[in-house]
């Protein structure tokens, strides 16, 4: 009979939001993969965990993943843990998952600690609907890619990023998503938590003057509707109306469906549709 994954959320910054199951998870497992052994280690003391650890990381998770598969096939049962956060989440977590899932292999979590999801409950920004980015990619084009996608995203929009590239990414989403609502957050359930509260143009500023320090997180304000709208409407208002209502009837509308079309497009009413056309004929 094989073994269970547990995958164990470890806290972001302050060790007492370590949950009680996951203290008890790692002394029952007979292995933890661990991101980085030399961080983990330190948990593992704090809370008097002498549970053999193993790496488990970005650049042995093939060869690795494989060995941790065949020892829960053979009945060993296995927590992974990451440096913070919940496994899975911007780490090679996802993909031990799912060789877990290919090999018939039982996996669960347990809850805690996300960066991504305490950052967006601070932030004051909608938490209703959000995009999780993480970081965005090194490669410029397939950044530039991503940021495009982003132009038209109506969800509040998380991701992380490293203090030295702070202001770069900034100006980058600035140059893309124009001015938004943002919320910098930093140093998260730690003694010096800042959630900054402000503007893409105002952060711009304030760490243009002063050095970005420690791991952030981005909160990100979505596109608004009313806004899209507006911009479609430009769009068709920018547009002949003769040249508008021949588009609609080019697709088989009949010239009163292709008028209310027209209007709607616009903003206004079919009948000012109607009279603007007489006037032109």
């Amino acid at each position: 009979m094989s073994g269970k994954l547990y995958l164990c959320a470890t806290p972001i910054g302050n060790l007492e939001d370590m949950t009680f199951r996951v203290v008890r998870t790692l002394k029952e497992v007979d292995l933890i993969a661990a991101e980085d052994t030399r961080n983990s280690i330190k948990l593992l003391n704090h809370f008097e965990i002498k549970t053999p650890m193993t790496s488990y990381h970005e650049y042995n998770k093939i060869d690795k993943g494989h060995y941790l598969v065949e020892q829960l096939l053979e009945g060993k049962n296995i927590a992974l843990v990451t440096d913070a956060g919940t496994p899975g989440i911007s780490d090679p977590g996802e993909e031990l998952v799912a060789m877990c899932y290919e090999a018939g292999i039982e996996v669960t979590s347990l809850p805690g600690p996300a960066a991504c999801i305490t950052a967006l409950t601070l932030s004051g920004l909608s938490t209703r609907r959000f995009a999780f980015e993480a970081f965005l990619p090194s490669d410029k084009k397939e950044k530039k890619k991503i940021l495009e996608e982003l132009k038209t995203e109506t969800r509040t929009m998380i991701m992380y990023e490293a203090p030295h590239r702070l202001l770069r990414t900034l100006e980058e989403l600035f140059e893309t998503l124009g001015e938004r609502r943002l919320t910098v957050c930093r140093e998260l359930t730690k003694k010096h938590e800042t959630a900054f509260v402000t503007t893409i143009s105002e952060a711009l500023k304030w760490y243009g003057e002063h050095e970005p320090k420690g791991e952030c997180v981005l909160v990100i304000e979505g596109k608004s509707r009313k806004e899209m709208e507006e911009e479609a409407q430009k769009k068709w208002e920018e547009m002949p109306l003769e040249e508008h209502l021949e588009h609609y009837m080019q697709q088989g509308n009949d010239k009163k469906e292709a008028m209310k079309k027209v209007a709607k497009d616009r903003g206004i009413s079919k009948r000012d549709v109607y009279q603007a056309l007489l006037k032109k004929e």
